[in-house]
């Protein structure tokens, strides 16, 4: 396997678009209201909205430059307007019409002729033809003026430095007074037949194809709603995952709401107009039937994730889990998210019918079922507080309810029975979750699948949370797939913490590998970005394992971060023989350290350098080392025996193999592998040129001389370790937090042969001709 965070395209392929591609606008409102957007046509798309106050607003935006693509994906960014002309026809219901004061509006955000920031908002009307619900509208952006009245109070617009573009879309009894409507209004509102002519109609756009990879890919409403189901489709394609899409339905954005009080609330009453569902609004209902609908075409089937996490401000106050002070269980997100209670019936209905009303959509597109229930647990606090303590789960427990200040530790016989009865409680209310999507299937085949988060569940401080958080009605066959999450452990790289988890699981519920699937960490911000190398690593694991479906979770952050994974040539072509170069011949090499650097030339004749390999590639010419007719045998023998080009092997550089300078004996202390955080296991071996102050440039070592190796955690020598593959210490027991794990060695290059052919001719060679013998530096995973 191997990855890469791209950055941008260099040379990768490129194809074009229409500017104001329906594909790639995205919409967005403030809470309450709710709203999405579809494409129904190469040139259209739809926006359904529900409104809940009077000032609620959202936006279809267009970004002048595309930050929400993978960056080998993304079109070109290009805030010049001028000269452009864009046409489009409009028609919406339940919305404020377009002749109206507040009516659709255009505001275009950019940088004044003076270049300071200026928003113009331009009415729509004073550029349509037709009705107010039924236009055609027609913009050219270097005679647009913002302003209500034209001429009177025209503003002109500056169409060279814009950002973005935004249609306001607003409910008819809009105000600012931000009163809560009697009842939730229903709206929509289209654009098609959108066309552009003139300068800048068309974008260029990366049109990769990255070969599948074997992967699956993960995403969720919650971080995607904004966007169409077509543009993250064409994503997970291009990035070369295939199969099977888990997207987890969220815990914010697809519930309807009703109004108690000052407060809004999730809600089960009837539907009303417009909508097709009581527990999930119509937005989030239109935008998964065509993401359903899209990915059954495109040969993806859908896992469809719901699990026990609900929005706090909207959840119902008896229906959250709480901890025996009555502190409701809150997650730590912001605003936060809460657990409902397995044991309260009301909150159970109401997640049943979620499942029912996702399933429903899933059944009527002819698309497969498969539906998860995602980590279903009964929620620990950050302070190891459990949260088995809200009033139907104390009604539940009744004389067994005793008390439990934390998960942590040995527990009593009375605790352990507790936790025992929560798990069955948690066992039921997972089955009862099921039954009702296979009920709402009919006669439509159900997979079900149980996500399982290990690092909280399998906590070594806390041998008893299993009991309440993995209860042994789960076992085989209770699902038919056992999906395992292990995110904590990925991020600190403790490949040994999921190895044992995922034994420990295994043996629990005894779901044999072929029935799991593997859910590989998550990377929080960007600045986390070397947490990629890891999930990388627990990729490779879970191959090695024989796990059926592996997920990348998840598709926001693998744009954001712009990683793409790729797996390398075939294992025979890319094989590698642990044997040694003949050193004899070697002694004589000549070496050349090689960098890959793009150097343009701008017309003003300054240079922009882009460095595209962060460690030098070396080249080896072995010819000058070969002084005999002898040596000359053993070289044809050794290149024979590594078919040619086609076996890496070792090979000693003359000039540099060892960790303390070049060519000196190692110390234990010679560099720095990292420092310690008391969870990861695994260090790999590197060596730094340079100094670290100035940027150091950082060289990976994946073929060290074992027999060499020497370990020190804070300059103290230790042995309690194994070397693993390319490179890899592995400590029996993670070094302590801020230790300073350093090690010495010798070291080898893995080579092959630069060319599948070797000419040398016995005649010129007796002559003194030295024949060219070039070895090539072949790049390892660590």
């Amino acid at each position: 396997m191997g990855f890469w965070l791209a950055d941008k395209r260099s040379g990768q392929q490129g194809s074009f678009i229409q500017r104001f591609d329906p594909r790639f606008w995205t919409i967005n409102f403030p809470r309450p209201m709710m709203a999405s957007v579809v494409t129904t046509a190469a040139d259209a798309l739809r926006v359904d909205a529900v409104f809940y106050d009077s000032d609620d607003l959202a936006g279809l935006i267009w970004e002048s430059e595309d930050g929400l693509d993978h960056p080998l994906l993304a079109y070109e960014t290009e805030r010049d307007y001028a000269r452009l002309k864009w046409e489009f026809h409009w028609r919406s219901s339940g919305i404020m019409p377009l002749d109206a004061i507040n009516g659709p509006t255009l505001t275009i955000e950019g940088q004044d002729a003076a270049g300071d920031p200026k928003s113009w908002y331009v009415r729509l009307w004073n550029y349509a033809s037709g009705t107010p619900t039924d236009a055609d509208i027609a913009i050219e952006f270097s005679k647009v003026d913002g302003g209500f009245l034209l001429p009177g109070e025209a503003d002109p617009v500056h169409p060279g430095d814009i950002d973005r573009l935004f249609i306001s879309i607003i409910p008819p009894e809009y105000d600012e007074q931000g009163t809560r409507l009697p009842t939730p209004k229903i709206g929509w509102a289209e654009m098609s037949a959108i066309r552009t002519d003139g300068q800048g109609a068309v974008l260029e756009i990366g049109d990769v194809m990255v070969p599948e990879n074997g992967l699956s890919m993960a995403t969720a409403y919650d971080d995607s709603f904004n966007q169409t189901p077509e543009r993250l489709l064409r994503m997970t394609r291009a990035l070369g995952y295939r199969g099977a899409i888990n997207h987890y339905l969220g815990m914010s954005h697809y519930f309807r709401l009703e109004t108690v009080g000052e407060g809004l609330y999730v809600s089960l009453s009837a539907s009303q107009a417009g909508e097709q569902f009581a527990a999930i609004n119509q937005p989030a209902a239109a935008w998964h039937r065509d993401l359903l609908v899209r990915a059954e075409a495109m040969g993806y089937s859908v896992i469809l994730s719901l699990s026990y996490e609900l929005f706090d401000a909207h959840c119902w106050n008896d229906w959250k889990q709480r901890a025996e002070n009555g502190d409701p269980a809150l997650t730590g997100w912001e605003p936060p998210s809460t657990l409902l209670s397995p044991a309260n019936g009301d909150a159970m209905a109401y997640l049943q019918a979620v499942a029912r009303a996702f399933t429903a959509i899933a059944r009527d597109a002819g698309a497969a079922i498969r539906f998860q229930v995602g980590e279903p647990w009964w929620w620990i606090m950050p302070d190891k507080r459990i949260c088995l303590y809200d009033a139907a789960a104390n009604a539940a427990f009744g004389e067994n309810a005793v008390s439990m200040g934390s998960i942590d530790g040995p527990k009593t016989a009375a605790q352990i029975a507790m936790l025992d009865q929560a798990g069955a409680i948690l066992d039921a209310s997972t089955a009862n979750l099921v039954d009702a999507v296979k009920e709402e299937a009919g006669e439509t085949p159900v997979e079900t699948l149980l996500l399982a988060y290990l690092p909280t569940i399998l906590d070594a401080d806390a041998p008893e949370a299993k009991r309440a958080n993995m209860p042994v009605g789960w076992a085989s066959p209770a699902f038919d797939i056992l999906q395992l999450e292990d995110y904590d452990w990925v991020i600190a790289g403790n490949r040994s913490a999921t190895s044992n988890g995922i034994e420990l699981a295994s043996q629990r519920l005894g779901y044999a590998i072929d029935q799991q699937h593997y859910f590989s960490g998550f990377v929080l911000a960007a600045e986390d970005r070397p947490v990629w190398a890891h999930m990388a690593d627990a990729i490779a694991d879970a191959k090695a394992r024989g796990t059926p479906e592996i997920f990348v979770w998840a598709l926001p952050q693998v744009a954001r971060d712009g990683f793409t994974y790729f797996e390398l040539e075939d294992e025979d072509v890319n094989s590698f023989d642990n044997v040694q170069f003949p050193l004899a011949i070697g002694q004589g090499a000549s070496v050349s350290p090689g960098f890959s650097t793009n150097i343009v030339t701008t017309v003003s004749g300054h240079e922009k350098r882009n460095s595209d390999w962060a460690d030098a590639r070396l080249e080896f010419d072995v010819g000058p080392g070969i002084r005999s007719e002898e040596e000359l045998r053993a070289l044809i023998s050794f290149f024979r025996a590594r078919r040619g080009a086609a076996k890496a092997f070792r090979f000693r550089d003359p000039f540099d193999y060892s960790s303390h300078d070049m060519v000196g004996d190692p110390t234990s202390t010679d560099q720095f592998l990292g420092k310690g955080d008391g969870q990861q296991t695994r260090f790999q071996l590197v060596k730094n040129y340079g100094d670290p102050a100035d940027g150091a440039q950082i060289r990976q070592v994946t073929r060290p001389d074992a027999a060499s190796l020497l370990v020190a955690i804070d300059g103290q020598p230790n042995g309690e370790w194994i070397l693993g593959e390319t490179g890899v210490v592995i400590f029996d027991t993670p070094p302590a937090e801020a230790s300073d794990v350093t090690a010495g060695f010798l070291f080898d290059v893995p080579v092959r042969f630069a060319s599948d052919q070797l000419s040398v001719s016995h005649a010129t060679f007796l002559a003194g001709d030295i024949p060219e013998v070039l070895l090539v530096e072949v790049r390892e995973p660590s």
